[in-house]
């Protein structure tokens, strides 16, 4: 027999779920030839470590350590591409897809019932009980109505981490996959230029078995992220066009607190500038370290503090240029409205720049 399906798992803390998992994936997928490539974002917590011992003694086990690279929808792109199987399918390493799904999920796929088999929470006889909240459950619903909007396809869960496909269809698509912001599953929809037709599978979303959630409230941002990577991000990159939404609101965080200082507080106005600008400045460095960059995001005190440092370094650099370009113009006859334009036109690219470098490690 010959490699048939990848089960590509991205983790981020996941070491106590490794071996209960890969006992799960053998019980349940009897008859077919398989591996689990666990695509690992460097965790604290020994996940690739963890990975590795279960390969000494499992060769249909391999490992992805990703170093500087993180985020769910790279991870699932990376793991499916580096595997020779002719299916891949990905879903959580945190059990809570239940892998009993994925022989009826490649017997559709391999018979040519659909392009895509997707494991669905909404579709009759799922169920959504694993969410954390009915909050979290009414949230993925309203992403499900917008998301059918974007593909046109017809799904009860367009958002669902676990599904199957050939993995010829991920390699060719790969190349224009936005791998950010964006669940990957909805990426492939939005990308194919041949509606792929999907049969959906209903799924008992279990509680996860050991460790905390990644979930948090940026991952709804993500999703508006990704709306906008596919309707303007080849015009203004994604992550220019969030560094500048965090650097307007930073300017209303920077115009507050000068009012609050000058006037309430000092007297003199450097002062309640330098202090408006230092807030604002901080405002802007936790923001952008949320969403922008929350791919990247920095953790730990020691990090926070030398990335606060490098970006505050490189928005003062910023602003100089920002002021300069600016003077530059207006001496030159430009109105005073458009040259300040034109000055935090400069000054935004300069310290996106620089903080895409410096700060959060590389350009994307």
């Amino acid at each position: 027999m010959t490699l048939q399906l990848a089960i590509v798992l991205p983790t981020l803390d996941e070491r106590d779920n490794l071996a209960p998992l890969v006992d799960r994936l053998d019980n349940a997928l009897g008859g077919i030839l398989w591996e689990a490539i666990f695509v690992d974002d460097n965790s604290a917590d020994g996940t690739a470590e963890e990975a590795r011992k279960l390969a000494q003694a499992d060769p249909r086990v391999r490992v992805i350590q990703r170093i500087g690279r993180r985020g769910l929808a790279s991870a699932a792109i990376e793991g499916m591409c580096a595997t020779a199987a002719p299916y891949a399918v990905v879903m959580d390493a945190d059990h809570q897809h239940d892998p009993a799904l994925i022989p009826a999920m490649l017997a559709a796929v391999v018979s040519g019932k659909c392009d895509v088999a997707v494991a669905s929470r909404f579709v009759d006889g799922g169920s959504a009980a694993g969410l954390a909240n009915a909050q979290r459950e009414k949230g993925s619903q309203l992403a499900n109505q917008l998301a059918r909007k974007l593909t046109g396809v017809e799904l009860t869960d367009p958002m669902s981490g676990y599904f199957l496909l050939p993995t010829a269809t991920v390699r060719a698509l790969a190349p224009d996959l936005s791998a950010i912001g964006f669940k990957i599953l909805l990426d492939i929809l939005a990308t194919s230029k041949e509606q792929l037709r999907v049969r959906e599978f209903p799924l008992q979303f279990a509680v996860r078995r050991a460790g905390a959630s990644k979930l948090d409230r940026a991952v709804a941002f993500e999703f508006l992220v990704g709306l906008y990577d596919r309707s303007l991000g080849q015009i203004f990159p994604t992550r220019f066009a969030l560094f500048g939404t965090v650097g307007a609101l930073g300017v209303v965080v920077h115009m507050s607190v000068l009012w609050l200082f000058y006037g309430h507080i000092t007297g003199t106005f450097w002062i309640a500038q330098s202090a408006a600008a230092l807030v604002a400045m901080s405002f802007n460095f936790w923001l952008n370290n949320w969403l922008t960059y929350r791919d990247r995001r920095l953790r730990g005190m020691a990090a926070l503090a030398k990335g606060w440092l490098g970006f505050c370094a490189a928005c003062a650099i910023g602003a100089f240029a920002n002021v300069a370009v600016a003077t530059l113009l207006k001496d030159s006859g430009v109105h005073t409205f458009m040259a300040a334009l034109a000055g935090i036109i400069i000054g935004s690219v300069w310290n996106y720049a620089l903080s895409s470098r410096f700060v959060w490690g590389r350009f994307r």
